[in-house]
């Protein structure tokens, strides 16, 4: 049963790491101003404006011009990926 959760424990980890590498890329990308009809920048928009959304619902994110909505939601899924891992570890222990 163990193994289990440690498999599970470690596939959610490993998803939550991508997202928030394609929250960075999505982030650099809009620096650059990308080709919105592009398939690929429609993709990663798709898949981070609702969690972008999420997060400007709670929180004002907007200071000085500066959209800080892909670094408060870097830190948020850093500290769910932490507690997580931390409590299926305790689980198993």
């Amino acid at each position: 049963m163990s193994g289990i959760i440690l498999g599970l424990g470690g596939l959610i980890h490993s998803l939550i790491s991508a997202y928030i590498w394609v929250v960075i890329i999505a982030a650099v990308l809009s620096w650059v101003r990308p080709d919105p009809s592009n398939p690929i920048v429609q993709i990663l928009y798709r898949v981070t404006e609702p969690a972008y959304q999420l997060v400007r619902r709670y929180i004002p994110t907007t200071f000085n011009g500066i959209d800080f909505t892909p670094l408060i939601l870097i830190i948020g899924l850093q500290i769910i990926d932490i507690v997580f891992v931390n409590i299926l570890n305790a689980m198993v222990f």
